[in-house]
């Protein structure tokens, strides 16, 4: 069968997918960093006790394997003692025992603690995360921040599993061996370490671009994690649109992107390897041609220089090791400082030290002189000052981008105001804490969010320790339990992420539930009847009496049926409070409200 070409990249792609996070951080590499990273490891310091003393004892039975050897040359074989060749092969023996078992030791317990750094990596970053502002998720999306908590974090579990007690072993092996060839013959010892200055100026001339290089690979790695996110997410548009070969095209380009970035890395990174061939290569023909000549002059025996050979060759793996060493400690750098980047981000919205408790609440809320924008220079509101009482419920009208879910935002303190307060029950919610208030404060959405589990978790996530009962109660008021009773399994039907099996309807349906349950004294309904029939709303808004009875409530709608029996209606244009009052206050206004409510009815007749 021919085989089909592949297909090419869009002309425009490289200007698709261009996050302000996907740029290399231009850090100069710094043992600072490396020290914070090692800090994971203090936790278990006990635990690396017994690793290092494993670590010290396989490195000397290193150390002392070719000084047996020596002396089985020249004590034993050149002098024909049969016997005491036995005694030295006999303490060879014995010291590859000790190795072997000081070896296995020490893997199968780094590998354990180094597992351990990694999860409680994982789980302080993740921690983290789910503590920043809405700013951090507005400009990264959730593929690059997948990357990070799962792929980052990956690429430092050789530098935490055998990386660390690796580098101190080999570091212990390079230093006894210097000292012993230099104790044992100063000459031959230092011409053999001749080659060392050379092989590492050359070595660091690598550095910087190794780094670089990986870190180009996170990034990459990173927006195609973003690019899958954004398809798996909107693979219906893509099918209804026929954009699944445009899509696939893209994919292909940045996958191939993806794969030269990472044959670069490795390029580089092999390239330690034949610098170390290279420079050991020298050394032991430094090491035959004067150590035979020193053994002409009789400055040095035959066995001594056997030693010298085995020596060498443990000298040189330990440097190759180090050399990988040090590319792996690139690689971690290149990840530790992308994950570092979002542990040392601040959230924009934080609690003062003197933050209190918002207690039971009553429910009074007050906007003064409000002035918030999402970007700088652009204002989402103007100077907006509402005053809400205990119990009143309050609707928010306006066009697209009038200001209305901003005014739902600074409330819930996703965002905070850039002059003004906001105050609940008179008390300016950036004293208290954010748990405190946003317990409070029970919000519906029009894209309501189901999450993987049961039909019974999902209502439950309005209160965790709710009982079946009440669960079923808060279901039946807001006429969800009849649809649930006909699925499967009824509470107990398992739903799929975002709850695909279901309709929006009755998405929407649980999210009420859930809100219910909850029981908050502020309640935020954000275009929440939007994706519901005309039946199920009429089961909506006799649930609605029973849902925001005692409750202070803001409701977002463009349908009359929601909005007209609200206490107060709040018209919104342009970032200011442009009309308030009751339905037939504004209609008898004939402004904003009336045309808009013209508007409807001329859409519906149509």
């Amino acid at each position: 069968m021919q085989r089909q070409p592949e297909p090419e990249a869009p002309d425009n792609a490289s200007r698709r997918f261009v996050y302000q996070d996907d740029e290399l951080i231009e850090k100069p590499f710094n043992w600072q960093q490396v020290r914070r990273l090692l800090k994971y490891m203090l936790p278990y310091k006990k635990e690396l006790v017994p690793m290092v003393l494993m670590m010290l004892l396989g490195t000397f039975t290193r150390l002392a394997a070719p000084a047996i050897v020596i002396k089985a040359i020249d004590d034993a074989i050149q002098k024909g003692n049969t016997q005491r060749l036995l005694l030295y092969a006999g303490l060879m023996l014995a010291l590859y025992i000790i190795q072997w078992a000081s070896n296995t030791y020490r893997i199968k317990y780094t590998n354990i603690i180094g597992q351990k750094v990694i999860y409680d990596l994982r789980q302080e970053l993740f921690t983290h995360i789910q503590k920043l502002s809405f700013r951090f998720y507005d400009k990264r999306p959730a593929g690059s921040i997948l990357v990070r908590v799962t792929n980052d974090v990956n690429a430092l579990q050789d530098l935490f599993t055998n990386g660390v007690v690796n580098l101190m072993m080999d570091c212990v092996q390079l230093v006894g061996i210097v000292a012993i060839l230099l104790l044992w013959n100063f000459k031959l010892g230092l011409a053999i370490m001749i080659t060392v200055p050379l092989m590492f100026i050359v070595s660091t001339a690598l550095r910087k671009r190794i780094r670089f290089a990986w870190q180009d690979v996170r990034i990459k790695q990173s927006r195609i994690n973003s690019h899958l996110n954004e398809c798996i997410q909107g693979i219906k548009v893509t099918q209804a649109f026929v954009q699944e070969r445009e899509n696939i095209r893209f994919f292909h380009h940045m996958n191939t992107v993806n794969n030269k970035a990472w044959n670069k890395a490795s390029a580089l990174n092999q390239s330690f390897g034949p610098i170390i061939e290279v420079t050991s290569a020298v050394g032991t023909l430094i090491l035959f041609w004067y150590g035979s000549h020193l053994i002409q002059n009789d400055e040095i025996t035959v066995g001594l220089l056997v030693g010298f050979a085995n020596y060498i060759g443990n000298f040189w793996d330990p440097i190759n090791r180090l050399g990988q060493m040090y590319s792996q400690l690139l690689i971690a750098m290149a990840s530790s400082e992308r994950i570092f980047e979002f542990i040392d981000e601040k959230p924009t919205v934080a609690e003062s030290n003197s933050a209190r408790m918002l207690t039971s609440i009553k429910g009074d809320v007050s906007f003064e002189h409000i002035v918030f924008e999402y970007e700088k220079g652009r204002p989402a509101l103007k100077n907006v000052s509402l005053d809400v009482k205990a119990g009143q419920s309050i609707a928010l009208v306006g066009h697209t981008g009038s200001g209305k879910s901003t005014i739902i935002n600074l409330l819930c303190r996703f965002y905070d105001p850039v002059q003004g307060r906001v105050l609940v029950d008179g008390q300016d919610i950036r004293d208290v804490t954010i748990s405190s208030l946003r317990e409070q404060v029970g919000i519906v959405l029009q894209d309501t969010f189901i999450f993987s589990g049961t039909i019974r978790d999902n209502i439950r996530f309005g209160r965790l320790n709710a009982t079946d009962e009440e669960v079923e109660l808060a279901a039946r008021a807001v006429h969800a339990h009849e649809f649930i009773m006909s699925l499967p399994d009824g509470y107990e039907t398992e739903v799929q992420e975002r709850g695909n099996v279901l309709s929006m309807g009755q998405r929407q349906l649980l999210s009420f539930a859930r809100a219910l349950l909850a029981d908050p004294a502020i309640l935020i309904l954000d275009e929440a009847t939007a994706s519901i029939d005309t039946e199920t709303e009429l089961k909506i808004q006799q649930a609605l009496s029973t849902l925001l009875s005692g409750r202070t409530s803001f409701i977002i709608a463009h349908r009359l049926s929601t909005i007209r029996h609200a206490d107060v209606i709040v018209v919104l244009d342009h970032g200011q409070i442009v009309e308030q009052g009751n339905h037939e206050q504004l209609m008898n206004l004939r402004g904003t409200y009336y045309g808009l409510i013209e508007a409807q009815y001329r859409f519906l007749s149509a």
